[in-house]
């Protein structure tokens, strides 16, 4: 989920390669393992999954924080019935591993048999130094993902961007829609997501937009205010949920402005309100005008949190 927590997690594997390196040789290398599918979607596929980020963007993340490598293993029926000697001999050959950070809670292996107990006894073993770093407090209690969830599914994704130590987003292919915001005069794009990733609660909220390619990389400099809607359009009788952004001042002098078929990022900085029947497409129109002029004030002075540059 690489919330402020993970981010802690990795800042201590980062230094302690810095403590680890010898003179004359080189400073080791820092590594993340993260799993496709979500383990819980293997052992319990009959749970619904409400991922805070897709794996792809778990490794980019750690990459952007200064780990070296990340290793996207698939996970499957066969690794879940790994015992831990077994799972941390396969990391020491494959990686070379020579140190483990995990969060105290942290186990893998069949049965979660691999507790921090039974990693420190297979570090004697196997020859790794295992490092345990406590949670983060927020607020007098511990940061986990469960919280963060919880948050976005309020819509609070102010409290959230604290928790993450960034702005929650979205990614997605632009997909032609019915196209009754340009029939209005405030065209959208509306966005694709990859199915089981954590949408906000429905409502309307200032963002930021920018297209990304599909590894997320950015392309090109612009990053621009948008307005997003998250919800069915009660409106217009909307059935499918929708989620629906419009980008102030796009698109920039010069350029055509067609975006259909390209891949976006949608930044969630604050809630404007909740999504609402109008009584007509008139009232909606003004309300969404006044929702504009709301996030622009936003945008002139947002919360402190960064954009996710590389995701």
């Amino acid at each position: 989920m690489v919330y402020i927590g993970h981010q802690a997690l990795l800042d201590y594997q980062l230094q302690l390669a810095k403590t680890m390196a010898q003179p004359g040789r080189p400073q080791p290398r820092t590594g993340l393992v993260t799993f496709d599918p979500h383990p819980l979607a293997v052992l319990r596929p009959d749970q619904p999954l409400h991922l805070l980020t897709t794996p792809q963007e778990r490794l980019t993340l750690a990459l952007d924080l200064g780990i070296d490598f990340g290793v996207l293993q698939t996970f499957t029926p066969e690794i879940a019935k790994l015992e831990a000697r077994e799972f941390m001999r396969l990391l020491q050959q494959h990686l070379r591993m020579t140190a483990l950070v995990v969060g105290p809670d942290f186990a893998l292996g069949r049965n979660r048999s691999g507790d921090r107990h039974t990693l420190q006894a297979l570090g004697e073993e196997l020859g790794y130094s295992l490092h345990i770093v406590e949670p983060v407090d927020w607020q007098g209690s511990p940061v986990r993902s469960s919280i963060v969830r919880q948050t976005l599914q309020q819509g609070n994704v102010t409290e959230a961007a604290e928790l993450l130590g960034r702005y929650y987003h979205l990614e997605g292919n632009v997909e032609l829609g019915d196209q009754r915001g340009r029939q209005i005069g405030i065209p959208t794009a509306n966005l694709g997501v990859r199915p089981g990733k954590l949408l906000p609660a429905n409502g309307v909220y200032a963002t930021y937009a920018r297209p990304v390619d599909v590894a997320g990389s950015p392309i090109g400099a612009h990053i621009y205010m948008s307005v997003t809607n998250l919800g069915v359009r009660p409106t217009v009788d909307g059935i499918h949920h929708r989620i629906e952004t419009h980008l102030l001042d796009f698109p920039p002098a010069g350029e055509t402005g067609d975006l259909y078929g390209q891949r976006l990022r949608v930044e969630f900085v604050a809630r404007l309100r909740d999504e609402q029947r109008f009584a007509n497409l008139a009232a909606l129109v003004a309300q969404i005008q006044t929702d504009i002029e709301q996030a622009r004030q936003i945008f002139a002075n947002p919360p402190g949190f960064r954009t996710t540059e590389f995701l």
